[in-house]
């Protein structure tokens, strides 16, 4: 049996791996987000089209949506520390470059390259900490890469915003891009804990089949209820400046103040309702009643933002942009706990590379069905109206195609 020590150092050692997880999430979002906080400079340089800036968006998730399965089987394969390491350094590099793109072409080209290296980020977090937590903390660890995320995307549109009507866009990609390589330096030399789950201990090397999990009903559920998830959370990062700037009359700096608002909220309701969520598992609530509970809730309240934006009064739109934060903070670690629970610490990261995968989908089929949409109709309203239908069939995914949420039994065959 471990000595006291033993488990005060592996917790130590779990949390430290946590922390670090939870920055490589915010330089994740920084980075994918620069393009959507420059998008208002870069669309009146190079004249493009709303159609163009949402091709360009959605080009990072040509990579990004498959490139999940390839690092969540990377991550089984090689490790989690491993990938997640080659991973920022591809995705660190892409974003330098960047701002040294001159037109389209290459634009397109550095945004999918940003998506391949950063799709190793959540199969590889999220192996790690389904390793390393307990199942009862599940939310409030996730709750910490949500607020990486969260963060990520509001410093990335307050400081960038900032920097760009100060420097113009180029900087932005320069200073970011450096900046995010230096997470390299603690993560190398940070010590490696042991897995506390007795599953993953004992079993470390087995992990279902992508096969096995397609025949999975919840593996379905938790692919949809991500998407939908998603919908509205890549409209709002994909184009929140631009709806503020040009639809809204904002200035570049009302814009990075009120779009650092929106993820503050975020970053706080992560960290208080996953506390809330795991608190009333801990005192013996049903996991299943929780978890699902979270996860409906989050959708719950965007579908009711998305209604508001969509009323085209800006007091109403501004508010439910606000109160996007709240969804997207409590969605976020939600439907994380749910696939780990689900999956259980060995097929963690491969689910996680599906699930999330998945997901991604949206990041291509948002920006560009609400580019499409904003230049047929001229407004936003209908792609709020879109996104608010993706909310309600979200709710139906979490809560009845995905029956219980408890581990998946897998075969060892």
């Amino acid at each position: 049996m471990p000595t006291m020590a033993a488990r005060s150092g592996a917790h130590s050692g779990a949390g430290r791996i946590i922390l670090l997880l939870s920055l490589a999430i915010f330089i994740q979002a920084l980075d994918r987000g620069n393009f959507s906080t420059a998008a208002p400079l870069i669309k009146d340089e190079f004249g493009f089209t709303n159609t163009q800036i949402g091709l360009l968006t959605s080009a990072f998730f040509f990579a990004y949506v498959p490139g999940h399965v390839l690092a969540g089987w990377l991550v089984e394969k090689f490790t989690a520390y491993r990938i997640l390491t080659l991973g920022l350094t591809a995705w660190s590099l892409a974003t330098f470059v960047t701002g040294l793109a001159g037109g389209f072409a290459s634009l397109l080209v550095l945004r999918f390259l940003l998506g391949l290296g950063e799709s190793t980020a959540f199969p590889a977090s999220s192996k790690l900490i389904a390793q390393h937590v307990a199942p009862g903390r599940l939310a409030s660890a996730n709750a910490w890469t949500g607020v990486g995320l969260s963060a990520g995307n509001g410093a990335g549109i307050f400081a960038g915003g900032l920097i760009i009507a100060q420097y113009g866009w180029h900087l932005l990609f320069f200073v970011f891009g450096a900046l995010s390589l230096l997470w390299l330096v603690p993560w190398l030399l940070t010590e490696r804990p042991a897995p506390v789950n007795t599953a993953a201990a004992e079993a470390p090397d087995f992990a279902p089949g992508f096969t096995e999990m397609f025949s999975k009903r919840e593996m379905w559920g938790a692919m949809c209820g991500h998407f939908c998830n998603n919908y509205s959370y890549f409209l709002v990062l994909s184009w929140l400046p631009l709806y503020l700037v040009k639809e809204q009359g904002f200035s570049l700096t009302a814009m990075a103040w009120l779009g650092g608002a929106v993820y503050l909220i975020s970053s706080i309701t992560g960290l208080l309702g996953a506390r809330m969520l795991d608190g009333w598992i801990g005192r013996g609530a049903n996991v299943n009643r929780v978890r699902k509970s979270g996860a409906i809730a989050s959708l719950l309240i965007a579908l009711v933002c998305m209604l508001a934006c969509a009323s085209g009064n800006t007091t109403l739109a501004v508010a439910g942009l606000l109160g996007y934060g709240l969804a997207n903070g409590l969605g976020f670690f939600s439907i994380f706990s749910i696939a780990q629970t689900l999956a259980g610490p060995n097929a963690a990261g491969k689910w996680m590379g599906l699930q999330n995968g998945f997901g991604g989908l949206a990041g291509i089929l948002s920006p560009i069905i609400t580019g499409a949409s904003i230049d047929a109709t001229g407004d936003y309203r209908v792609a709020f109206l879109i996104a608010a239908a993706s909310s309600l069939l979200g709710m139906f995914c979490w809560g009845v195609v995905i029956r219980k949420v408890e581990p998946v039994g897998w075969s060892k065959g």
